[in-house]
């Protein structure tokens, strides 16, 4: 009766009331209609336009995170599948971060020679991904608003005087949302919490940490189990355990890292390497269902700002009993592997076991050794230079092998932001990647595969680090940015092969706009993200992948350890495998979820002291390259990582307009073209901290 009075255009569409009069339903049962209503609309029997009218839906209803563009329109992103577009008129005012349903209203497609995506529209909000708003107050006579610090947020936060806490102008604030607002009506809140003023040393990171709802303090409980974990390992744990403590081991971080999770073995036997990768086992301190595991489980990642890391796991444990610190004696999860002359896996083990590490080594030092340009560092390890070596040797051929698979190896530098004790930028520079950090990375990836594929073959409930196929407008879009240097991808509309990208890489090896491009190929790939199922890792050129290595910071490769280990032992009975089946696919929502959280905080740290750091140069002049060519502007990035825009305004000299196909702006009068890719001379002319931007204009020539 109800579907098919919403299927009559007579009555279609209705809002509530009128479908609860037509229906002849009293107000005291109408809790009733919206209890249908709702599980109606979860089906995708029926939706909700922005106007709240109900009317028959369809069945392809799906249920995401709604992405926020700051431009109206959003994107939500299923579980499974490309992102949705949904139009302006279509959010049904959910935020950014909001889990969602949507209603499919259009399927992905080709229109007038140019690939559509699905397009939809949302039609419940399931839950709210904010429930306080951090940002800066504005003060008015009789109210305030609070500006969200997250731009995502298009919205002013409606504040009454009687809840502002005594706030004034210019105070960074932490506001509960009181009422999420509708149809036009401000959003309101209520201060709980007063940060300090906007340029208080500080106060910026503090900001996002608590914008992003950032859990920084653990509870006594938490940490009194943290605590009672202790600080050495006592002989009846050792019992068991593949004992490896008499075999030459190292561990090879930065030099600032406390959490040392992963250490190295290595020996070749005749024709044969036996690489030992050994984990923290953090899962015999972490149990299941403990304090510790939900405090884990809530905060899915450890969290790396610029002048602070907010850890998983309390410090008693990741710096304490679980860092595999130089000698002393650890519980580990350890990969055995043998590998052949050639780097080819031949065998392996996966064994609970004990070890001790003899060097705590950092990148910079074996670096050193490597190529021979640290004295102090080959005379105060020459015991260890041998094994360095053999590393090297073993990496250089596990590189060579992905390579000839396809696998994508991106060597562009992250950027280095150094502060001094107030909190400020002293300089910005690039990270650079050495063969020390290449060797590390080169074992892990080896141990992640092999474990991976091993459990897949088991067809036991595991959790897999997917990486989808990439999107083929956005790589027809890089083909076209890569032309202007003068390369080309082979493109197939059936099919994109990770080689072909591979093989770019390959080519701008060591050219000047090697960081640049390899940046946007980057950009251009979807992001990975943690499933159920193995459908293999795109960038690695991978069918089978996983996260093994780093239990102390990320909750997947913990939970993982805790199936290795029950499979090792002969516990994954019947009743556990249900277990996991039911419950490891909310640990992948939630790993993914914590994980891009974890990933806009550090990057908007980042974005935040650039600007800072910039304003420095004001008036000063840099050349740069063109990173982005839009219809607004142009983005330019800077040697030190730093990218700012020049909008279209500060063009002065011509008219240009915005041609898409050639990704370039050309001068309606001179035939003057900014392409992608083209170096330019910038001034910097102005900065602006809460906005994260940097406005560059053309040097006069």
């Amino acid at each position: 009766m109800l579907l098919s009075l919403l299927s009559d255009k007579r009555f279609h569409p209705m809002r509530f009331r009128e479908l609860a009069g037509l229906l002849q339903i009293p107000r005291s049962e109408r809790n009733e209609l919206a209890v249908l209503l709702d599980e109606l609309i979860r089906e995708g029997s029926v939706c909700v336009d922005d106007t709240g009218r109900y009317l028959a839906g369809t069945a392809s209803v799906l249920e995401g995170e709604f992405l926020a563009t700051g431009r109206g329109f959003a994107f939500v992103r299923p579980e499974e599948g490309e992102d949705i577009f949904i139009p302006e008129s279509k959010t049904l005012g959910a935020w950014h971060r909001d889990r969602v349903l949507v209603t499919i209203t259009a399927e992905a497609g080709s229109s007038h020679g140019k690939e559509t995506r699905r397009e939809g529209m949302v039609t419940k909000i399931l839950e709210r991904g904010f429930r306080e708003i951090v940002g800066i107050y504005k003060q008015n006579q009789n109210f305030g608003f609070v500006l969200p610090d997250v731009l995502k947020l298009d919205f002013d936060l409606y504040i009454a005087k009687e809840h502002s806490k005594g706030a004034v102008s210019g105070q960074k604030v932490v506001a509960e949302i009181t009422d999420y607002g509708r149809n036009g009506r401000n959003p309101e809140g209520r201060i709980t919490q007063i940060l300090g003023h906007v340029n208080d040393p500080g106060v910026d990171i503090l900001s996002v940490v608590k914008a992003y709802e950032l859990p920084t303090e653990f509870s006594e409980q938490v940490l009194a189990a943290a605590e009672a974990a202790g600080s050495e390992v006592k002989p009846e744990e050792t019992e068991g355990r593949l004992d490896l403590r008499d075999v030459p081991t190292v561990t090879i971080d930065g030099e600032d890292a406390k959490d040392l999770d992963d250490a190295i073995t290595l020996q070749k036997k005749e024709d044969h390497y036996l690489l030992g990768v050994h984990i923290a086992d953090v899962s015999h301190y972490v149990r299941e269902h403990s304090p510790l595991d939900k405090e884990a489980w809530k905060r899915g990642t450890s969290v790396y700002l610029t002048d602070r890391v907010i850890p998983m796991l309390p410090h008693a444990l990741s710096n304490g009993i679980c860092s595999l610190n130089q000698g002393q004696d650890r519980l580990a999860l350890s990969c055995l592997m043998e590998l052949s002359e050639q780097g080819e896996l031949i065998g392996h083990r996966i064994a609970e076991t004990v070890v001790r590490v003899d060097r705590r080594m950092s990148y910079t030092q074996v670096n050193g050794i490597l190529t021979g340009e640290d004295a102090e560092a080959l005379a105060a390890y020459a015991d260890f230079a041998p094994q360095f070596r053999l590393m090297a040797e073993l990496s250089e051929k596990l590189r060579a092998r992905r390579r000839e698979r396809g696998s994508i190896d991106f060597d562009f530098p992250e950027s280095k932001i150094t502060l001094d004790e107030r909190g400020r930028v002293t300089d910005i520079k690039p990270y650079e990647r050495n063969q020390a950090t290449k060797l590390i990375e080169d074992f892990m990836l080896l141990a992640n595969e092999t474990v991976a594929e091993q459990f897949y073959w088991l067809e036991l409930p595991f959790v897999y680090r997917t990486h989808e196929t990439p999107d083929p407008e956005k790589m027809q879009k890089l083909n076209i940015f890569i032309h202007n240097f003068g390369y080309a991808l082979h493109l197939s509309r059936e099919e994109i092969h990770a080689k072909e990208l591979q093989k770019l890489l390959a080519k701008i090896e060591g050219t000047p706009e090697e960081a640049l491009i390899s940046r946007l190929t980057l950009r251009s790939m979807k992001q990975a993200r943690y499933t159920t199922e193995c459908s293999g890792h795109f960038g690695l050129a991978s069918k089978y992948y996983c996260h093994f290595t780093s239990p102390i910071r990320r909750y997947p490769d913990l939970q993982i350890h805790r199936i290795i280990k029950e499979y090792l032992h002969g516990e994954l009975t019947e009743e556990r495998i249900r277990h996991y089946r039911a419950s490891l696919e909310d640990t992948c929502r939630q790993a993914s979820g914590t994980e891009r959280r974890a990933e806009e905080a550090e990057r908007d740290v980042e974005k935040m002291k650039k600007v800072e750091y910039m304003r420095k140069f004001l008036g000063e002049s840099f050349t740069g390259v063109i990173s982005g060519v839009t219809g607004w502007g142009l983005y330019v990035e800077l040697p030190n990582t730093v990218e700012g825009m020049i909008r279209m305004a500060d063009l002065s000299d011509d008219y240009y307009r915005y041609d898409e196909m050639s990704q370039s702006l050309i001068g309606e009068h001179t035939g003057k073209k900014y392409c992608l890719g083209q170096p330019i001379t910038i001034v910097v002319a102005n900065t602006d901290k809460l906005a994260r931007t940097i406005d560059f204009v053309p040097a006069i020539s």
